[in-house]
């Protein structure tokens, strides 16, 4: 399929230099079948997608019903599993902040349908939501109570207003990552703890999928982290990396989504020997799981 108003980097994100080679040519599976390239930074080894689309083009790459994150039909076994999953990921990402705050304010950029903030403003949170998608947006503040904004909002808001800040799944999709960065260290209390969810291309299902690895997901993934580029970017921007903690259930759930990719058949059994392979492999490797959660503070020194 052609591709019009693209727009290409000339410099890294990351270590903002220029000089590039192409990492990976990479097809969007999921919807538009349209091929994409990685770039990786000659200086600082960053992966991110180049060209891309405009800013502008970006949310009809999201039009689709099987895009469950922004999406309430159950229909079939794989979507009856992934709401299963979800909502016992919700309950330990509540214990997973508890660790770290008990209690007080928080923001979920990116929060979809709300799952995540509903369950803390029940806990006695004081919780906000921010979210780009106006049907996932109508449904959580309309059915579920909840304030949710558009991304407009997150340039408004108050320096040091929130105890908290999570963002899962959710940096690897914004257009502009440096600004995003600033504007999380801005509205962070000093003493507060952000808390950001990723895919990681040096796990064993990424190199066992290759292009057809489903957490790739260009062009609606724009960057595409490993530990080392993320702790650049982090530092980047003055926060500390406290603790990296893995996603375990992740490795089955792109597993799945890769073999459809390759195989065009949603073969489960093969899916869960890839997702086990995937986790036993990362423990022995450095911790490298399909997806690994960040949790961050403020440098302030």
């Amino acid at each position: 399929m052609e591709r019009t108003n693209n727009k290409e980097l000339k410099i890294c994100p990351v270590c903002e230099l220029a000089g590039f080679s192409k990492y990976l040519e990479v097809e969007d599976y999921f919807l538009t079948k349209e091929l994409f390239i990685i770039s990786r930074c000659n200086n600082c080894g960053f992966l991110f997608t180049n060209p891309r689309p405009i800013d502008e083009n970006l949310a009809k790459y999201y039009q689709s019903d099987e895009y469950l994150s922004h999406s309430k039909k159950n229909k079939g076994v794989f979507s009856w599993v992934y709401y299963k999953v979800r909502n016992y990921s919700v309950r330990k990402k509540y214990e997973l902040i508890k660790r770290y705050k008990s209690r007080g304010s928080i923001i979920d950029i990116g929060c979809g349908t709300g799952e995540v903030l509903k369950y803390f403003s029940e806990k006695g949170w004081s919780a906000k939501g921010v979210e780009p998608s106006d049907n996932a947006r109508s449904y959580a503040s309309n059915k579920l109570g909840l304030s949710v904004e558009t991304e407009d909002f997150i340039k408004n808001i108050p320096e040091k207003s929130f105890d908290v800040i999570t963002m899962w799944h959710v940096l690897e999709h914004v257009p502009q990552l440096n600004d995003r960065m600033q504007q999380l260290k801005t509205i962070l209390k000093d003493d507060g703890v952000l808390f950001i969810a990723l895919p990681n291309y040096n796990s064993w299902d990424a190199k066992h999928y290759s292009s057809f690895w489903a957490a790739w997901d260009l062009p609606r993934h724009l960057y595409h982290f490993s530990k080392e580029t993320f702790s650049q970017l982090a530092k980047k921007h003055n926060f500390n990396i406290q603790e990296i903690l893995p996603m375990k259930f992740d490795s089955f759930y792109v597993s799945l989504l890769s073999e459809k990719y390759q195989t065009k058949k949603m073969n489960y059994m093969k899916a869960f020997i890839q997702g086990v392979k995937s986790n036993s492999w990362a423990k022995k490797n450095d911790l490298s799981y399909s997806s690994l959660i960040y949790i961050l503070k403020k440098d302030l020194s």
